[in-house]
């Protein structure tokens, strides 16, 4: 956004395009998600380059995952994962389930970025969820919370990237 754009919008807009430049391009700091998972080929994202490191594919099912739990939690769901649901087993490793992973990817990502966009400013400073048992974050938290998770897991796929060149 330049300067005069970023002063005509909303809070929740611009929050909403730091989610899609994470996720799709422009990000400041380098490859955003989709840039770094550009090319990857199904036993690429399979491979463990590095012992005790989740795989490409793991971690990119994990951001869908997240992506998914943001997008319950503002609509009101708790969305606390189980193990699996936060790390998905990867049970097909070839390119068609790959794909279908990418996809999701990108399904999940839309749909938030939906939701986000009909985020009232009102609901920032709010819990996400209002539960007195559980404490969440705030509305705004959780959205920029999600948008560094993509970013610092972008980061981890990018190690593996170089790392597969290496074996």
């Amino acid at each position: 956004m330049t300067p005069q754009e970023q002063r005509s919008t909303t809070e929740v807009e611009r929050i909403r395009d730091q989610f899609r430049r994470a996720f799709d391009g422009e990000a400041w700091h380098g490859p955003s998600v989709l840039a770094i998972l550009d090319g990857v080929t199904a036993p690429q994202a399979a491979a463990h380059p590095i012992p005790g490191a989740h795989s490409i594919w793991e971690l990119t099912l994990h951001i869908a995952a997240w992506e998914r739990a943001c997008l319950r939690r503002l609509q009101g769901d708790p969305a606390r994962l189980t193990d699996e649901e936060d790390w998905p087993p990867v049970n097909d490793t070839s390119e068609a389930a790959w794909k279908n992973t990418k996809q999701l990817l990108v399904e999940n990502h839309s749909q938030l970025l939906t939701a986000i966009a009909n985020v009232d400013e009102s609901r920032l400073n709010e819990p996400i969820i209002k539960d007195p048992n559980t404490p969440y974050s705030s509305v705004y938290v959780t959205l920029h919370g999600g948008v560094q998770h993509d970013l610092y897991h972008a980061g981890q796929i990018a190690m593996l990237k170089k790392a597969l060149v290496n074996l």
